[in-house]
């Protein structure tokens, strides 16, 4: 097993900066994930781990080793692609045997790697077969059989589930996750699906524009996110711009968003009025008590079931959020048009400052 240390790492492409100043600490036999949206960067700090891009500042440490002039051949790292990258005129076996053919390993050597690779994605009995005799999940299979058998210091994951439909998805991050965590094996993992992240990860980082925004387990990133770019990007929120009022005692204060009145946490919100309230459509209440707090009525727009949830849309005061109703009966969903009372509990707001999107809030967190 092999940590992965990153200090002060630069990357330009040109006028664009596409990494800027990452700095990262991955524990050895970690599960860690690069999530973000399309083009924040995320991939271009895979790659630099894996030497195929040479950074401009900064330094890269495998274990106890400075890597910065290392090529990647010399890396010993292992990569799964987006696109499977197995070779489609070569078998299993010989897919999988590739990179330890080109180290020149004895052919007693390779058969032993090749068979325990095979063996650990559940491959036996594949060698003879060729890529276009597989579906798209046991081409995948091959490609981390293949970066597993030259046993690398650490496995790199480029969105290699991405080109796969849902349900394989599914069974293909519980068994790289499997693999992973059997083996003890160092993984570097980088996504865009925010579920994705939380089901598979030990820790999380958020990336957006080049720049590490949060790093931390999946239930701190989306319980306790230390920005609006993080709240909103990781998983369902509600967000509405309020302007902060006067104090109500007991630790909260008034936060208005045009029509409608909430007690918020006051908490950090010392010296700022324009904000930005936030909470999960989870976390809302179904109540018909008149005197809760943070009471509210909207109008139903739409609804969508989605199998244990139901998710409906409501607009109120010219707003739009959204609330679940968890484990729905039959008939149990309202029709369109109707009224849902509703209350947000003070505890689940998150605010925001509405100018640098910070997470405001008393020093130790919530």
């Amino acid at each position: 097993m092999t940590s992965i240390k990153i200090t002060g790492v630069e990357k330009r492409f040109g006028e664009l900066l596409a990494l800027s100043d990452i700095n990262l600490a991955i524990e050895k036999g970690e599960f860690f994930t690069l999530l973000g949206p399309s083009g924040c960067g995320k991939t271009t700090l895979l790659r630099t781990i894996a030497g195929f891009y040479r950074q401009d500042k900064g330094d890269i440490w495998l274990g106890g080793e400075l890597i910065n002039d290392v090529p990647a051949y010399l890396r010993n790292t292992g990569m799964v692609f987006q696109n499977y990258a197995v070779f489609p005129h070569m078998t299993v076996y010989e897919n999988v045997a590739y990179g330890l053919k080109v180290r020149k390993l004895p052919a007693q050597e390779i058969e032993k790697r090749v068979k325990g690779a095979l063996r650990n994605v559940h491959l036996e009995g594949y060698e003879a077969r060729t890529p276009d005799k597989l579906s798209g999940g046991q081409q995948q299979r091959v490609g981390l059989a293949r970066a597993m058998a030259i046993e690398p210091r650490v496995l790199l994951f480029d969105e290699p589930l991405s080109n796969l439909d849902a349900k394989l998805r599914v069974e293909m991050r519980d068994e790289i996750r499997a693999v992973q965590k059997a083996l003890g094996i160092t993984a570097v993992y980088v996504t865009h699906d925010q579920e994705e992240a939380l089901v598979i990860s030990d820790r999380i980082a958020v990336v957006n524009f080049g720049k590490i925004q949060q790093v931390g387990p999946p239930w701190e990133i989306y319980k306790n996110p230390v920005n609006l770019f993080v709240a909103t990007f990781v998983g369902k929120i509600n967000a509405l711009d309020v302007v902060l009022g006067e104090d109500l005692g007991s630790g909260l204060r008034r936060a208005q968003a045009g029509s409608l009145s909430f007690a918020v946490p006051s908490a950090g919100t010392e010296g700022c009025s324009d904000a930005v309230l936030a909470f999960r459509p989870e976390e809302v209440v179904e109540t018909a008590d008149a005197a809760g707090v943070n009471r509210l009525s909207g109008t139903l727009v739409s609804t969508a079931f989605l199998g244990t949830v139901v998710s409906m849309e409501l607009e109120l005061g010219g707003s739009t959020i959204v609330i679940e109703r968890h484990r729905p009966k039959k008939g149990d969903i309202p029709a369109t048009g109707n009224r849902v009372e509703f209350a947000v509990p003070p505890e689940s707001c998150f605010i925001f400052d509405k100018r640098t999107g910070a997470r405001l809030r008393a020093e130790e967190g919530r």
